[in-house]
């Protein structure tokens, strides 16, 4: 419903790429300049800086560029609005993840998901809980799911299920020998840790603090920012993590990681978050009401 010109302009200003946004929007590149240099004269306005093979947004590009977002964006609900007035669960939907969630979690909940709503449009956004908080309340997305509790007013929270953190070490580690592990025994042990702002670096910190152990006395050698990373570092014996356990399944079928559980047992609660008051369209409703079951079955598999 949008008009045309506004959506190529809107591609363009997205990708900073003439060229880009042509393969984007599936045209020719002088069709996507056409239709920028017509949005230009109805402005009467320069809409981009074009200058060493390189564009940027003028000031006026700037102003057409929110404004463009928020015509977009209301253009889509209405299309989706009214499908729902039909019956029919249909439209975008933006949903952010932290990484356990993103990684390993949602991709196959909205495989699932999508087989039985084709119609709608998910775009999953993968970071750190912090990140995906913020972009919550700042309404770039429209649900997110994290690892810890929300440090942020404006948002409603609910908890989903329970997530163990294990310690996780290479078979020849002389952490493989343990059954259990206690905060005490970590302490001057390598530590390859997630970084700040990650849901699972805040359960972990508070976990050690708990039982006496300030997180700077723990013998840190290495942050990083992918449980992925982390895995693939701790495989090569440099030290121990702690992981969710959702996360290492095929590790521990391949055998390349061991799992040790600590004691006392170390339990977070997934959660997702929206903004408080926030009005649920039939597919945010029904995608909120799908995964958190689906995740629920995952937690006790």
């Amino acid at each position: 419903m949008a008009d045309r010109r506004l959506q190529v302009f809107h591609s363009v200003a997205k990708h900073l790429s003439f060229t880009k946004a042509a393969e984007a929007l599936f045209m020719t590149q002088p069709a996507v300049t056409f239709q920028v240099k017509q949005l230009e004269e109805q402005f009467s306005a320069r809409l981009f800086d074009r200058s060493h093979g390189r564009i940027a947004l003028t000031p006026a590009g700037e102003l057409v560029l929110d404004f463009a977002d928020r015509i977009l964006k209301l253009s889509g609900e209405l299309e989706a609005r009214m499908a729902e007035v039909s019956g029919e669960i249909a439209g975008p939907l933006q949903i952010g993840a932290s990484l356990t969630n993103g990684e390993f979690i949602l991709p196959q909940v909205i495989g699932e998901f999508q087989a039985t709503h084709p119609r709608v449009q998910i775009h999953l956004t993968v970071g750190n809980s912090e990140t995906i908080e913020s972009r919550v309340a700042d309404h770039s997305l429209d649900l997110g799911f994290i690892e810890s509790p929300s440090h942020l007013p404006n948002l409603e929270t609910q908890d989903i299920c329970e997530d163990e953190l294990v310690v996780i070490c290479a078979p020849r580690s002389e952490l493989a020998r343990s059954r259990r592990l206690a905060p005490s025994q970590l302490v001057a042990r390598p530590y390859v840790s997630r970084e700040v702002g990650s849901g699972t670096r805040e359960v972990a910190d508070r976990y050690f603090r708990q039982h006496g152990i300030a997180p700077e006395d723990l013998n840190v050698v290495m942050e990083l920012g992918s449980t992925v990373a982390i895995k693939s570092v701790v495989e090569t014996g440099l030290g121990y993590s702690i992981v969710s356990r959702a996360t290492i399944p095929k590790e521990l079928r391949l055998g390349t990681l061991l799992a040790i559980p600590l004691e006392p047992r170390l339990i977070r609660i997934l959660s997702w978050v929206c903004l408080k008051e926030q009005f649920r369209t039939r597919r945010l409703h029904a995608f909120v009401e799908f995964a958190t079951s689906k995740m629920k079955q995952i937690a006790v598999a």
